[in-house]
């Protein structure tokens, strides 16, 4: 029985294919393939000229000529028309309830809060017909014949 040399790992195997098999197992034939790439890749090219030895960087992959760097005037619009109708498309899809507030909604809320009495819907009126209202500062139910109180 013949054992042959690993040419990655240099040990001693018994091949199964005999002539062809290098490596003693899979693992040792990817790191070896994995070697010469990354050898390949850091590897410079060297020329003689004129018994000078001249080093070149190997060629840089070709660049994407497809690739525009620059801004243009058409690119531009149609961003603007696709933001456009984007945001047409949502304002005509969302429901008013799930639209997001507006600095106006906002105030309208504020004045709504800071007011000092507030009406309370649940409550009946008293006998002789005044609203209940609650207050605020004093966190009790007040009745008025005022129909808003501020």
């Amino acid at each position: 029985m013949k054992y042959y040399t690993c040419k990655y790992c240099y040990k001693e195997f018994i091949p199964k294919r005999r002539g062809v098999q290098v490596f003693c197992s899979n693992s040792c034939r990817s790191k070896n393939h994995h070697q010469k790439i990354t050898a390949k890749k850091k590897l410079l090219k060297t020329t003689t000229k004129n018994d000078a030895v001249v080093t070149v960087p190997e060629k840089s992959p070709p660049t994407d000529k497809g690739k525009i760097e620059t801004m243009s005037l058409a690119g531009v619009g149609n961003s603007t028309a696709g933001n456009i109708i984007a945001d047409t498309l949502q304002k005509a899809f969302t429901p008013l309830e799930n639209r997001p507030a507006t600095k106006g909604d906002l105030n309208i809320l504020a004045n709504k809060i800071t007011k000092r009495y507030h009406p309370v819907n649940n409550l009946p009126h008293r006998s002789d017909g005044a609203l209940p209202y609650f207050d605020l500062q004093t966190n009790e139910i007040v009745y008025s014949f005022y129909p808003k109180l501020t």
